[in-house]
């Protein structure tokens, strides 16, 4: 019979998830439940109980155990739960990386991965050079102007960098690349290269360099870059950068579980 409390009419999507989570943290909870057990815990009808788990399971996130038997975790939750793991090591790994860079080169080291057509850094260090140097962490910086951000833009899939290049670029400064043609152009040398570089494209005064960072599948999941003074860090400088920087993501991309064949 139907709860009291149940919504005569269809549920909405946002209620529809809500008690989806709710299914899968009884089930996380107490290692497995029924039907009947589920809809008593969300309060509805056991058919609207049986089309969530229904739901669940074809993306694998539940599984039943046995023929008609009850439902526990699935498997989709182990691969969900490693892309959480694979970013938290990310960062826990990258902060020890990225000191250890700046305490050799001297400069400041920030480590970016890429979101939504953006990049977010997420963990900085600074080298024994830097007087003062401006907190990234946490801050969002455009994938065009930005060292990290042409590495990440590069090394995305086509159909995602063209999704990028085909906005309106904001000019942060006279050298920053906004024309669609000369940015392919520094993308595909970034590939061939190894290596992004910087020179005042994002902010006046600052050049930077920047490498990939793999992940398990071989994928490019984050940039690290050292960035300094442009009277500090001259083009020659930044090549020389590059080896001792490649390096250490080539380093910390096998912490991560990738393995160059």
């Amino acid at each position: 019979m139907r709860n009291s409390d149940e919504p005569k009419g269809a549920a909405s999507p946002v209620q529809s998830v809500d008690r989806a989570i709710n299914v899968l943290e009884l089930l996380a909870r107490n290692g497995e439940a029924g039907i009947t057990e589920i809809a008593d815990e969300l309060g509805v009808h056991k058919s609207t109980a049986s089309r969530l788990v229904g739901a669940l399971e074809a993306r694998s996130l539940v599984e039943q155990l046995g023929e008609r038997g009850k439902y526990a975790i699935g498997f989709g939750i182990v691969r969900l739960a490693g892309a959480a793991t694979g970013r938290m090591d990310l960062a826990r790994l990258g902060t020890q990386t990225c000191q250890s860079l700046a305490d050799s080169l001297g400069e400041t080291v920030n480590i970016a991965v890429a979101d939504g057509g953006i990049a977010i850094n997420i963990s900085q260090a600074v080298g024994t050079a830097s007087i003062t140097a401006q907190n990234w962490t946490g801050r969002r910086t455009p994938l065009h102007a930005t060292s990290s951000g042409k590495v990440l833009l590069a090394f995305m899939s086509s159909p995602e960098r063209r999704k990028v290049l085909h906005r309106k670029l904001e000019e942060f400064t006279p050298r920053t690349l906004t024309a669609t043609d000369a940015l392919s152009s520094e993308l595909d040398r970034v590939l061939d290269d190894g290596y992004a570089a910087c020179f005042e494209e994002f902010e006046l005064g600052l050049h930077a360099v920047a490498v990939p960072i793999f992940g398990t599948g071989g994928d490019v999941i984050a940039a690290m870059s050292a960035s300094g003074p442009s009277y500090r860090l001259s083009r020659q400088r930044i090549r020389q950068l590059v080896r001792p920087m490649s390096d250490a993501a080539a380093e910390l991309s096998g912490q991560l579980g990738h393995y160059p064949t």
